[in-house]
């Protein structure tokens, strides 16, 4: 009996075995140096991302939350202050906001690709309005010149929140190069993962960069003289190791990716009935590098069981949006609100596109997508 074939939504397991004989001498080489906290390794890979990402600066930080929230001490937004920004993503791009303080305003979503709709931003601004916080939502930019423009006429800074876009591209421009600051996670899952939290903030200002460093290490430039209240958002030594390893292959996987998204793709869009029930996200930028391949789907809860019986991961991005989680009942939004948004929280799947898929995987995808819609085709005519 053939054994059925299983997907896993995303298979670290398989990337680990390609660079164990890398990662374990660099790690090793951290652990015998007994520097684990700013260690050599941690600038060079600040090198490595700033020049990768087309930044002058990076400072390495403790996690992709950490990045924003550190950006956004640094711009000064405080109690009282807002910043515009999306419902669709993930908590931490609100959640930072309200950490500080200030109040997340949403704007709704461009239903084709995910992002912060531009043309809903200007009528989002007050005079409380600190920054513009856009999200490259699942490895696509947003929809950046449009934003930087209103950014400009009101004097604003925009925060690009690129935590699933590292090497993304808008118009050919590298995601964290375009706006004030950009900030990037290391999460495990992401295109480019650490071995834990980890994330990185780039910028093309030099005073900005040097207070950025300076509240990474608790607001101090000379140990124990602390100029202002900081965090402790360091990067550690041994994840700044191993993603210095990885970035090798970054442009790699990049591209394995993309080609698992065009058969994806391709797949769907040939078949009439998978066509009917399913559909594919679109490519508008230039650099798509899909940290996630979403599809937006009739009946997304039964296809979400379909797959699971056979045997292909799945995940939903996001169930509940920023405007309805229980945290923010005080900002006094309600169903309705930002139409879009919720639509996508209730028709989207994310399905398996890490590199290391063989043929077999994605064509059983493929299959299971067809049967699904099959089987909805069959039941809907009988």
């Amino acid at each position: 009996m053939t054994k059925p074939i299983t997907v896993p939504l995303l298979d670290l397991k398989a990337q680990y075995a390609t660079l164990r004989d890398e990662i374990r001498p660099a790690v090793d080489r951290v652990l015998e140096s007994q520097a684990c906290i700013n260690g050599p390794e941690v600038a060079q890979l600040e090198k490595e991302i700033a020049a990768y990402s087309s930044a002058k600066h990076c400072i390495g930080v403790s996690s992709g939350t950490d990045a924003l929230v550190l950006c956004l001490m640094a711009l000064d937004v405080g109690a009282g202050d807002e910043v515009v920004t999306t419902p669709y993503t993930f908590f931490a791009t609100a959640g930072s906001i309200a950490r500080l303080g200030a109040k997340p305003v949403f704007v709704d979503i461009d239903p084709a690709t995910f992002n912060i709709d531009p043309s809903k931003i200007e009528a989002a601004i007050t005079p409380k309005t600190k920054a513009i916080m856009p999200v490259h939502l699942y490895g696509q930019c947003a929809e950046m010149d449009p934003i930087l423009a209103i950014a400009r006429k009101h004097n604003l800074p925009v925060i690009e929140d690129a935590a699933q876009a590292i090497g993304s591209e808008y118009k050919g421009k590298r995601a964290g190069s375009m706006g004030t600051v950009g900030c990037f996670s290391f999460f495990p899952s992401k295109n480019l993962g650490a071995v834990g939290d980890a994330g990185a903030v780039t910028c093309q200002d030099d005073a900005l960069a040097k207070r950025l460093v300076k509240l990474r290490g608790h607001g101090a430039n000379v140990k124990y003289y602390h100029d202002e209240v900081g965090g402790n958002f360091r990067l550690d030594t041994i994840h700044a190791a191993v993603l210095s390893v990885k970035l090798k292959y970054l442009d790699q996987w990049t591209a394995a990716r993309q080609a698992n998204a065009a058969f994806y793709t391709k797949a769907i869009e040939s078949n009439k009935a998978t066509r009917a029930m399913i559909t594919p996200p679109p490519i508008v930028q230039s650099r798509h590098i899909f940290n996630q391949f979403v599809l937006r789907v009739k009946d997304r809860d039964g296809l979400k069981d379909f797959l699971k019986v056979h045997q292909i991961g799945t995940e939903i991005y996001y169930p509940v949006p920023m405007h309805l989680q229980k945290c923010f009942a005080d900002l006094g939004h309600q169903e309705g609100d930002f139409l879009h948004s919720e639509e996508a929280a209730l028709t989207t799947i994310a399905i398996p596109i890490y590199p290391e898929l063989s043929d077999a995987h994605k064509q059983h995808v493929v299959n299971s997508l067809a049967a699904f819609a099959a089987e909805k085709t069959a039941t809907k005519a009988a």
